[in-house]
């Protein structure tokens, strides 16, 4: 089916912002895993521990180190409907960096593991 597809029958881009009000659509191909995940999903962002808000924002952290347009879309929304400002929103995506690119440095002790192990 998808080698049937020509160049003009794609896409020059995966994201289609439409396609977010979809999402709701992935029970299609199967129903009862699709059913449970949306259950699972409404429980992780209720309120708890943790404000409707403060999960809004940490799901924006982390839809920005995932690199997933749909998400950082919805979450930009999720957290200015639930209160966050701009400069909260900021400050949540920079924390996502500093870990993401503080994991990055963190591993080089691997290879700076390696050189010294080979330079002695």
């Amino acid at each position: 089916m998808f080698a049937e597809l020509n160049k003009s029958q794609m896409k020059t881009s995966y994201f289609n912002r439409e396609d977010l009000q979809k999402f709701g659509n992935i029970t299609e191909f199967q129903e009862e895993m699709g059913k449970k995940f949306f259950a699972w999903y409404g429980e992780v962002f209720a309120e708890g521990a943790l404000t409707v808000r403060e999960k809004s924002l940490i799901a924006l952290a982390v839809a920005h180190t995932v690199q997933c347009p749909y998400c950082i879309d919805a979450y930009t929304a999720s957290c200015m409907t639930n209160g966050a400002d701009e400069e909260q929103m900021m400050e949540a995506v920079h924390v996502a960096a500093a870990i993401k690119g503080g994991a990055t440095l963190a591993n080089s002790v691997m290879m700076m593991n390696y050189v010294k192990e080979k330079m002695m």
